[in-house]
């Protein structure tokens, strides 16, 4: 399986269409899954993920063959913050539905705290309920974004491995 996990696509706040960003892969017959970020509501998302036919992992989950995804958009600070228990609990019922699957891939807007990508900045604190999540949940990829700064940044946190996609996205082969 390929996964191709871009967040904050859109590369300005302005803009905010989704024409040309989710359409082509769904005229092409690919599965689009989604999730909220720090800009948009969860009911945008849920909206979003109507009209086009497409999944939003937002306290969620998708079990394709063997592999399991679950997630949680938003993020702790700004327009629609979540509390640290409010993603912490996202997650576990998202979880729920895919703890059986071979492979866990845990996908999130905000990144975990106490990671790498926190240290890049003094504006975005990283996740408490996150890191909590990986402790707990033990996915074996964490699927984050949030701080453009830290595009790429791959680290390890217990046997999970976290990867800052990006908006340039990245693909990865499961």
């Amino acid at each position: 399986m390929k996964i191709l996990a871009a967040s904050d696509i859109h590369g300005d706040i302005n803009l905010q269409s989704t024409a040309g960003i989710i359409g082509p892969f769904v005229k092409r017959n690919k599965k689009v899954l989604l999730i909220p970020g720090n800009h948009e509501t969860p009911a945008t998302a849920d909206f979003l993920a109507e009209l086009y036919g497409a999944v939003n992992l937002h306290g969620y989950s998708y079990k394709m063959k063997d592999i399991g995804l679950f997630g949680c958009g938003s993020a702790n600070i700004g327009h629609f913050q979540l509390s640290e228990a409010e993603i912490f609990d996202l997650l576990k019922k998202s979880y729920k539905y895919i703890k059986d699957s071979k492979k866990k891939i845990m996908v999130t807007h905000v990144h975990p705290k106490g990671s790498s990508m926190e240290r890049l900045t003094n504006f975005f604190p990283g996740s408490s309920g996150v890191t909590k999540a990986i402790r707990e949940l033990k996915p074996d990829l964490l699927l984050c974004g949030h701080v453009h700064e830290a595009e790429g940044i791959e680290e390890k946190i217990d046997n999970t491995l976290v990867i800052n996609v990006g908006r340039n996205g990245k693909i990865i082969e499961i």
